[in-house]
């Protein structure tokens, strides 16, 4: 639960001195800046998909091949190719923040906790603002019956994404499992 908390406390730190870099860094938080005005989760929804393409285009084009190659894995279920993707992808750009989300994913689904939380920290280090790497961070946290800190990573992420398709939902049933209401 602590190691939760103290990438959520390093989030806020992260957050308030992120700057941005280059144009495409530029067209991101012009975009995350939209997100959190969304006036609907239709809206929200085309929004998540461009912030998303932008963050898996910000690597090079071999990068970007490599990412795609292992999310094709990970979709048929060979999480051990799509991991030697990811892994890849990040030997070429180690600074590629969709490769550690994708990775965290990936080891996520093969019951690698830890070694997702530590993709989880790369990826917001990177950029505290990765509202689906918070979501990731949120599944991790109800997988491993840490409900406080699934709620938490999950309020984060509705900070920066607040019109999230179904997020008044999550909301709801992360609140209760904390409170042990019952579903």
């Amino acid at each position: 639960m602590r190691i939760f908390q103290t990438i959520l406390a390093g989030l806020v730190v992260l957050f308030a001195a992120g700057a941005a870099i280059g144009q495409g860094r530029s067209d991101i938080d012009n975009l995350l800046t939209q997100l959190k005005v969304a006036p609907d989760e239709q809206v929200a929804a085309l929004l998540e998909r461009r912030i998303r393409d932008a963050w898996i285009k910000s690597g090079s084009p071999s990068v970007v091949l490599m990412l795609q190659r292992g999310m094709r894995e990970l979709s048929a279920h060979d999480l051990d190719r799509a991991l030697d993707a990811f892994d890849s992808a990040l030997v070429l750009e180690p600074d590629y923040i969709e490769g550690y989300h994708r990775r965290a994913v990936a080891r996520f689904e093969a019951g690698k906790y830890a070694l997702a939380l530590e993709d989880i920290q790369e990826a917001l280090t990177r950029e505290p603002r990765h509202f689906l790497v918070l979501q990731t961070l949120s599944r991790i946290a109800e997988a491993r019956k840490d409900w406080k800190g699934a709620l938490a990573a999950y309020k984060r992420c509705l900070d920066i994404d607040p019109k999230t398709p179904g997020g008044a939902e999550r909301l709801a049933i992360l609140q209760k499992k904390v409170t042990g209401e019952a579903l």
